[in-house]
Order: structure tokens, then C-alpha cells, then sequence
């Protein structure tokens, strides 16, 4: 058994599943893994797929689970699918082996979809076969079959789809789940003929439309020249930048570096790269700006019309005449921040909820109710206006965007994000509220608070306003993993569209993220490259067209269309307490240096 479980684990690392670590940064072997899975797929075929099931779409309305019929990989197919939804695993090895399957078939009940694994030698048991015809008649059913093609003939009375591999091996359970949900193509077609319903030519083509998870060499990279990122994230935990942090690497739709590095507190728990990171002003771009494009799109918002038309409240006030375009380039001469913290009374907060005290802050801090209606709300609206048309960073911008879209659409921020894009997306940790939906161990803890919340910071916003308005604003509050932001921001790469489904027309995703100031090098919401080139911003030889955000807890993500390039970097530098050593030290823009010289430098 460890003998089985080092194999797997030496595999996984080859395959490139969990990260790209020392191991697959070595050229010469990558090449060679290359071409085993340029093989594998070239002897892969999809048939039965007459419905377009594959790739599976509509996942925010799919329940997704795996089942292992005796195949032996399946921990490595399963960590593939997680990657793009939310995937339940049962084995049949779990049940009583004298058993016909019933009780799995009936721990199936709650599921919408159920993907199949199974090796050619068990197609000859009547058990698996029957047990697949049973589900298959009120359920989605997809069948990974692994092994010689002879044993296609066992589902010659099966409509369900289902993609073979000649292999059944690791390397083929880690490319398969790919094929179902859309990060590769499936293209070939069958050259012998195995049934009267398997004949020669059978086979589907799919287009990919998700991320593929593979090695830097597929994407046109030498892995070597990657390898500095090591030597950065090394050099910023040893001065205490940040106690650990996670760097993902997307170039051309396909994820080529995934790593995570140190640890979740100094002397804690491993980083994993499925861990969730408060993303701080990440949030402007990942939760308010889609928001406020969408309905843009729909033609509900107007960019250039005051913000007194959507807020009754501010129509008194000095915010009133000002356009909604001038809030989204902060140039509305909003006051950079109000350190809301710093004035709550000792009677508006409690250390339990209650009906007076609802809304929880942190693990034993409570804020009465309405707290940010009654008291945050108005100091912003009637805060100064001083610096009307000129660029001002300040998170009241996204305060104020967070009221306007909620207006508009009559939902809130949280529920809306999580139903138009998240969900649908496919990303799983992406949300406002991770307590309410994570363990603490999956969340990153932020900071040792000592001034405000007097606690660690797990899945409790970093920023204090955002926190006092109940952890969901328009300027912070979300938490995600490197993973989902990936997903995200390779939608918009790729101009709207991700999974066979659109979600913003191209002229909007180039609006919003093109330079839309004459005095700034803002997009609408988005972050942008600076054309002031002493600034090296967001790195030196970033291009013209890059988009993206930083966050204050030592967050950013980046997109440089000229290269292919979605660059996730996430951390807590905040932890134990606030530093700067990771904006002194440059790790952001140093890391993202050695990738754009990898891909400019090529194989």
C-alpha cells in the first residue's frame, strides 16, 4: 500500500495536478511527459455524445458525483474534476462486495449527474454494467472506460456518453476529467471496429472552453525559466512578507504553474493551493464592476448618469450630481477612507448576537443592527467632496457602487455575484460569508487583530468598514482561491466567454478594461499598466494592454492579453500584523517579471 501511494503521489507530481513543483520544472522531462499525453489523447475518443452532454455545462444547476467502478486512479481523476465543480466521490470498493450496487444507487438519489470510472477487465462483471443501465435511465450519466477498446462492446445497449482511453493509467485519469468538462477537445474517432454500434469512424469533436491544467511546455514555456519563482516566494517568507502565499500561472487557457508556498501563520499548517485568501480590493473587480457591467449591458445602468438617479438618499447630498463613469474611474473627489473602526461606541457592539446585535464582525464581536444604515451610510454621503475630476484612489467609490447595483437590480451584491457568475463559472470557494460556508482550516487566516476585533482574522473580512457593514461591500469582502480567480479573469481574456456560455459581449469587456481616463491609467474599475514606465507598474515589462487589481492583504490579478497571460498571486501579508515588506521587496511585480520573460523567451 505506501509503495502504491508513493507511485501515485510521484505520478500526481508529474502530471502536474496539485502544482508544479521541483519535480516538473526540469525541461527534458516535461517534454518527454508531454508527448506520453500528446499519445494518451491521440488513442482517446468520445462517443454516445448525440445530446452534447460533453463538456457538461450548467454547472450552477449540477450535482455532480464520481463513481469508481474498481478503477484504480480514481483519487487522481477526482482531484482533475474538482478543479472545474463541485464533485462528491463514491467507490464501489465501499460497499459490501456481495451486493448489487443497490445501496449506491441509492446514495445517488440527490444527484443530477453521475460520471463513471471503470477499467476494460470489470466491464465483464454483469454487476457494473447493470448497475450503469439503472442510473442511467433517470440521471446524466457519463462513463469514463479505461483499457483495450474490446470491452466498448459492453455498452452497446448504453446511450449515456462516454470517452475511452486505450491507457488506464494515471496520466489518463488526469486527462480525462478534462476532456468531460471542456479544458481539452475531444477530436478522434475510432480505427477498428468493435461493434455493430462501435464502428469504425464512431466519435465526437468538442471544442475546449475551460482551463487546461498541464505543463508549462504546453503552453510554448520552458519550465526552467520558471523556476525563480521559487527563489521569490523563498526570499519573501524568510523576511517575513507574508507567512505564505500561492501563485498560479494561466497562459493561453491552460494553468501551467500552480504552487502554493509556506504556511497559513508562521510555524502553522502547510499553504495549499486550495485555500481560501481574503482578496481584499480584488473585490472591486471580481464582485462590484461584473455586477455593474452587466447591468450595464442590460441597459438598466448608465454609466453617465448621476448617481442621484439610482440613490433617493444622496440626492441632498454633495454626491448627487455626480456621473456613475466619474465613481468607477475614482475621479468623483471622494475622500480616499473613513476609518469607520474608530468610532464605534462600546454600546453599539456586543461579544454575543443577538436581535439587537445581528450582524457578526469577528468570532465574538457582534455590531447592532443596521449599524452601517444608520451610521456609516450617512457619514459617506455626506462626506467632502474636494478633488471632483481629478484621480483619487478611494474604496468610498465601490461603497457607493455596491448601493447602486443593489438598487438597480434589487439583490443583493453577495446573492447576485454568486448566482450570474460564480455558480455558473464553476468556481467553488469564490463568495462573500466563508464561514458560512468553509471550515476555518480551508481559510487563510488574516490578521492577529489587536486594535479593533482583539482576535485572529479567519474568514472574517480584513478591512474594518467592510466587516462593520456585515463582510459583503463593494470594495472587500471577497474570498476565493487562486483556482477560481484563475477562472474568472480567463473569462475575461477571453472577451466574455467561459464554458460555452456567455456572459458579457466582448465591446463591454474591452470597455471596462481599456484606459477610459484622461487623467489616470484607469479602466472603468479595473486597475491598469502605467504608462509612466519609472513606475514599473504592475511590473516592468508588462504590456500596454494588461488589466487587473492588487488587494491590500497582498493580493493581485493580472491579465496581459498580449501574452495569453492570467497571473494569480494571493497572500496574507498582513499576518500577524500589517507590513509592507512585500511592496518594499516588489515579490508581486518580481514574479510576474520571470513569467513574462518565460513566455517571451519560449521553449
Amino acid at each position: 500500500m505506501l509503495k502504491n501511494n508513493l507511485l501515485q503521489s510521484l505520478t500526481i507530481c508529474l502530471t502536474a495536478i496539485f502544482s508544479l513543483s521541483a519535480c516538473a520544472q526540469e525541461h527534458g522531462k516535461n517534454e518527454d511527459l508531454l508527448k506520453m499525453n500528446t499519445t494518451i489523447l491521440q488513442r482517446t475518443v468520445l462517443l454516445n455524445n448525440q445530446s452534447a452532454l460533453v463538456p457538461l455545462a450548467g454547472l450552477d444547476k449540477a450535482t455532480i458525483a464520481s463513481v469508481s467502478l474498481g478503477f484504480g486512479f480514481q483519487s487522481i481523476s477526482d482531484s482533475l474534476l474538482n478543479k472545474y465543480s463541485k464533485i462528491t466521490s463514491f467507490s464501489s470498493g465501499s460497499y459490501e462486495p456481495a451486493a448489487d450496487l443497490y445501496k449506491l444507487e441509492d446514495d445517488l438519489k440527490l444527484f443530477n449527474t453521475v460520471i463513471i470510472s471503470i477499467s476494460d477487465l470489470e466491464t465483464t462483471n454483469p454487476k457494473y454494467t447493470n448497475f450503469i443501465s439503472s442510473i442511467a435511465k433517470n440521471k446524466a450519466v457519463i462513463i469514463a472506460l479505461y483499457g483495450d477498446q474490446t470491452a466498448l462492446a459492453a455498452f452497446d445497449t448504453i446511450n449515456s456518453p462516454l470517452v475511452w482511453s486505450q491507457q488506464k493509467s494515471a496520466e489518463a485519469a488526469a486527462l480525462i476529467p478534462q476532456i468531460i468538462f471542456g479544458g481539452i477537445a475531444a477530436e478522434n474517432r475510432l480505427t477498428t471496429a468493435i461493434s455493430a454500434k462501435y464502428t469504425i469512424g464512431s466519435g465526437f469533436s468538442t471544442t475546449a472552453t475551460r482551463l487546461k491544467y498541464t505543463l508549462p511546455e504546453d503552453a510554448g514555456v520552458n519550465a526552467d525559466n520558471l523556476r525563480d519563482i521559487d527563489n521569490i516566494t523563498a526570499e519573501a517568507i524568510n523576511a517575513h512578507a507574508a507567512p505564505g502565499m500561492v501563485v498560479l500561472v494561466a497562459k493561453d487557457g491552460k494553468v501551467i504553474f500552480n504552487k502554493a508556498y509556506g504556511s497559513h501563520t508562521y510555524g502553522g499548517p502547510a499553504d495549499k493551493i486550495t485555500d481560501i485568501f481574503d482578496l481584499a480590493s480584488v473585490t472591486k473587480i471580481t464582485a462590484t464592476t461584473p455586477m455593474v457591467m452587466r447591468l450595464e449591458e442590460e441597459k438598466k445602468l448608465k454609466l453617465d448618469t448621476n448617481i442621484g438617479a439610482y440613490i433617493a438618499l444622496a440626492r441632498n447630498t454633495p454626491m448627487n450630481n455626480i456621473p456613475v463613469r466619474e465613481v468607477m474611474l475614482h475621479q468623483a473627489g471622494f475622500i480616499p477612507y473613513i476609518p469607520f473602526h474608530d468610532s464605534v461606541k462600546p454600546t453599539d457592539h456586543s461579544s454575543d448576537s443577538s436581535a439587537a446585535y445581528p450582524t457578526k464582525v469577528a468570532d465574538g464581536y457582534f455590531i447592532r443592527k443596521d449599524y452601517f444604515r444608520d451610521v456609516m451610510w450617512p457619514r459617506m454621503l455626506n462626506a467632502p467632496i474636494r478633488t471632483p475630476g481629478k484621480y483619487v484612489y478611494s474604496d468610498i467609490s465601490m461603497y457607493v457602487m455596491r448601493e447602486i447595483v443593489e438598487h438597480i437590480s434589487g439583490e443583493k451584491l453577495n446573492d447576485y455575484t454568486q448566482e450570474n457568475f460564480y455558480a455558473p463559472l464553476g468556481m467553488q470557494t469564490a463568495g462573500f460569508l466563508p464561514r458560512d460556508r468553509f471550515s476555518k482550516e480551508q481559510i487563510i487566516p488574516t490578521e492577529q487583530d489587536t486594535y479593533f476585533r482583539k482576535t485572529l482574522l479567519v474568514g472574517f473580512v480584513h478591512d474594518q468598514g467592510a466587516a462593520l457593514a456585515g463582510g459583503v461591500s463593494g470594495h472587500a469582502g471577497l474570498f476565493a482561491s487562486a483556482n477560481d480567480v484563475a477562472i474568472m479573469y480567463q473569462m475575461f481574456l477571453n472577451k466574455g466567454t467561459y464554458g460555452g456560455q456567455q456572459y458579457f459581449k466582448p465591446q463591454t469587456v474591452e470597455t471596462f478594461t481599456s484606459k477610459q481616463s484622461n487623467v489616470s491609467r484607469r479602466g472603468l474599475g479595473f486597475d491598469r499598466w502605467d504608462p509612466d514606465l519609472a513606475k514599473k507598474y504592475p511590473s516592468e515589462t508588462a504590456s500596454s494592454q494588461t488589466f487587473g487589481h492588487t488587494g491590500y492583504t497582498g493580493t493581485c490579478v493580472w491579465v496581459d492579453p498580449s501574452r495569453g497571460l492570467v497571473y494569480v498571486f494571493l497572500s496574507n501579508r498582513v499576518n500577524p500584523g500589517v507590513t509592507d515588506r512585500l511592496v518594499k521587496m516588489g515579490i508581486r511585480s518580481r514574479i510576474q517579471e520571470v513569467i513574462n520573460k518565460a513566455i517571451d523567451k519560449g521553449l
